[in-house]
């Protein structure tokens, strides 16, 4: 009895300990996966985002490249990662969409939560000078003329999804040509040995403006803001040529929705300065509309890509090898 009116009268005057104070998050730095090589437009937009979004949360945001099969590898990690916030990725096209031409060990539709549609990313069909075709439509006709003679760079998955679904539309054979990537891709086009290439927008401006290619089109629904002087498939003489290109943040399965909200807001914030809509038009991306900057956004908008995009790739039985 004396042992229990001792802790008694201790806890009287000292009070009972405290619970564990509960840490607010971020506590720490947070990773940003970029699942491709430093130096591209993933890259530059995520190293744009991640120092804006800093201010919003109080802490740093590290960017870590991790390349490789298309940048599968990367977004691999995040499905892998713990979570907690403290990882997520710049997922795009190829990445949260395109990637099932690999082996995957994760579900692209079951193992990430979005957080935000971050940019569109017009995807263009550029051409070498000399080719006689300034629109598609004249292209089109010159095929007819000359059959089999238009060569069709495939870089990867969205090259050459883009080439099927152009050969698709037209009813026009094009001869696929592989490459590594579009940098080697894009030196040939301008030498001429190739003659179409797809490519973002912020990769062909440069050669488009300095009068080393040409333009045929943006493969979107609707102009450009950040090229409007670039006309759309549609305009041009194939409707429905569409390539999408886009950026957005995901975080692994289960990553609690309060965290979810303050990365979130902390990236709509980041979209809303005009400062940061300046460097995305000089890089050729144009700022996601308001409504797809929300989790459930980004949700709905992958959804469509998925439905619209995997039957394509199946059925024409694109593989990793063309890459």
């Amino acid at each position: 009895m004396k042992g229990f009116w001792a802790a008694l009268s201790f806890l009287i005057l000292f009070g009972a300990a405290p619970a564990p104070a509960q840490t607010t998050y971020p506590s720490r730095p947070i990773t940003l996966i970029v699942p491709f090589p430093p130096g591209g437009s993933t890259d530059a937009a995520a190293r744009i985002m991640a120092e804006r979004m800093r201010s919003s949360l109080g802490q740093s945001i590290v960017i870590e490249n991790v390349g490789g099969a298309g940048g599968s590898i990367g977004v691999g990690r995040v499905a892998r990662a713990a979570p907690d916030g403290y990882t997520f990725d710049i997922g795009q096209w190829d990445t949260h969409v395109g990637s099932i031409i690999y082996k995957l060990d994760y579900d692209l539709e079951k193992d990430f939560e979005p957080i935000a549609l971050v940019s569109n990313n017009p995807q263009l069909l550029v051409a070498k000078n000399d080719l006689p075709a300034k629109t598609l439509a004249e292209l089109v006709a010159w095929m007819k003329e000359n059959p089999g003679k238009i060569n069709f760079v495939n870089q990867n998955a969205a090259a050459n999804v883009t080439g099927v679904l152009f050969e698709n539309l037209t009813r026009q054979k094009v001869q696929f040509i592989p490459y590594r990537g579009a940098g080697p891709a894009m030196t040939d086009l301008i030498s001429g040995t190739v003659d179409l290439l797809v490519v973002q927008g912020a990769v062909a401006l440069p050669q488009i403006r300095a009068g080393k290619i040409k333009a045929l089109a943006n493969l979107s629904p609707t102009r450009s803001a950040s090229m409007p002087d670039i006309p759309t498939a549609d305009e041009t003489g194939v409707p429905g040529l569409y390539m999408s290109g886009w950026f957005g943040f995901f975080a692994p399965k289960g990553t609690p929705k309060d965290i979810i909200a303050k990365l979130n807001a902390a990236t709509e914030e980041a979209l809303a300065d005009p400062a940061i809509q300046k460097r995305f038009t000089e890089l050729g991306l144009d700022v996601a509309p308001k409504a797809l900057q929300t989790p459930e956004g980004l949700a709905a908008f992958q959804k469509a890509e998925i439905e619209k995009w995997w039957p394509i790739i199946k059925d024409a039985g694109i593989g990793a090898q063309a890459q």
